[in-house]
């Protein structure tokens, strides 16, 4: 995931290329955005159930090199359709895999240290992300060509690290399971666990603006896209200097809060650029929901990690996913919306509205998760989990 993710640029600089580059308005850019988002929102229950069907390991590997191709045919796309088309068929296949690799998570790591593990992965990724930041800002001085060929490469790399070593991990049935369907429905008829995932689209939507309205908000206060770039890693380097740090901080606080905690941050980070527009208050926006994301991500994928079944690992990772989907769809498309119509000072403040809601959710909805895990084959130890007495 570190090899992936320092390749994986070009959907940051996708709003940024198809403006300055190609000439969309901001709008325009934002839809086509958004359809990279729609794909994401069907690669999500489409790869959860691939992942518990076919396995980790083939999910994996089928949207590695699915992946590569539609990344260099986003590259060569020139017509507006077959742009469209491009962008949603790379959503799809790009993100096929993410279920897969949670899950994989969940089957390798004991429950009391999947939040560390979570937040591991975490951190590799972010790590690439730092370098991916500024290295897009370098090749796209040279050629934007280069970002499609460089992203294209490095998911062909991440696909032979899996093929090579990474075994299965799909927990097999039990005997007496064997001659059951496995009912792929389940997430969604889970009503606590829909309850947190919708909570957790509430922020999707914000944290999307990072990757379409808020470089359009900075290109368009002066900043250059290799500014731009720089500021963004500032997000991959609090991450890398933080994570390891964070399981020790928020071990003892109840999990429901720390998520309130990130929400809330988040909310107030993306506001900032609201009050005025210049490279500082930029950074400081950057570390201010860098911080909210640093407490949310490892812990929102150990919750879900602990609602899930054994056997329905991957489909409810993949109905999590959905939120993120959900998120960048609707984040591109209604942020450059409201950015074009109604200004960034109306956007940032929607950020700060959801980021505060969504706080409010999870502080809420802590004591029914609570009371569903108590019930779950490791009860008390995942209610442990849950008020922070394990970790």
């Amino acid at each position: 995931m570190l090899v992936n993710r320092l390749g994986g640029f070009l959907f940051t600089f996708l709003a940024i290329y198809l403006t300055e580059t190609r000439g969309y308005s901001i709008q325009a850019a934002g839809l086509y955005v958004a359809l990279y988002g729609a794909g994401s929102l069907l690669a999500g229950p489409l790869g959860g159930v691939l992942a518990d069907s076919l396995g980790r390991r083939p999910t994996m590997l089928i949207s590695a090199c699915l992946g590569a191709l539609a990344m260099l045919q986003l590259g060569i796309a020139r017509d507006p359709w077959h742009l469209a088309e491009a962008t949603l068929l790379l959503g799809l296949v790009n993100d096929l895999g993410r279920p897969a690799r949670q899950a994989a998570v969940a089957d390798l790591v004991p429950s009391a240290d999947r939040a560390r593990a979570y937040g591991l992965l975490y951190w590799a990724v972010n790590l690439g992300f730092a370098g991916a930041s500024i290295l897009a800002g370098l090749l796209s001085k040279v050629s934007p060509w280069l970002l499609f060929v460089a992203d294209a490469a490095t998911t062909l790399v991440f696909g032979a690290v899996v093929f090579f070593l990474v075994p299965e991990t799909r927990p097999e049935r039990p005997p007496e399971q064997m001659s059951q369907k496995t009912d792929l429905t389940a997430p969604y008829r889970d009503t606590v666990f829909t309850a947190f995932v919708l909570t957790q689209l509430l922020l999707a939507f914000v944290f999307f603006q990072d990757s379409s309205t808020l470089p359009l908000d900075m290109t368009g206060h002066g900043l250059t896209m290799a500014q731009y770039g720089r500021l963004n890693a500032i997000n991959g380097i609090l991450i890398v200097l933080l994570q390891p740090l964070v399981p020790r901080l928020i071990g003892g606080i109840r999990r429901s809060r720390v998520l309130a905690m990130g929400a809330l941050l988040t909310g107030v980070g993306f506001f900032f650029p609201a009050l005025t527009q210049n490279l500082p208050t930029y950074a400081l926006s950057i570390v201010v929901w860098t911080l909210g994301e640093i407490l949310l991500s490892p812990i929102a994928s150990a919750v879900v990690a602990d609602l899930a079944p054994t056997q329905l690992r991957g489909s409810y990772q993949g109905a999590y996913h959905l939120c993120w989907g959900a998120g960048a769809l609707l984040g591109p498309a209604l942020g450059g919306f409201i950015l074009q119509r109604h200004g960034s000072a109306a956007l940032w403040g929607l950020c700060l509205f959801l980021g505060a809601g969504a706080a409010l959710l999870h502080l809420q909805l802590g004591p029914a998760r609570r009371k569903r895990l108590f019930y779950s084959p490791d009860g008390p130890d995942s209610v442990s989990r849950e008020d922070g007495l394990l970790h």
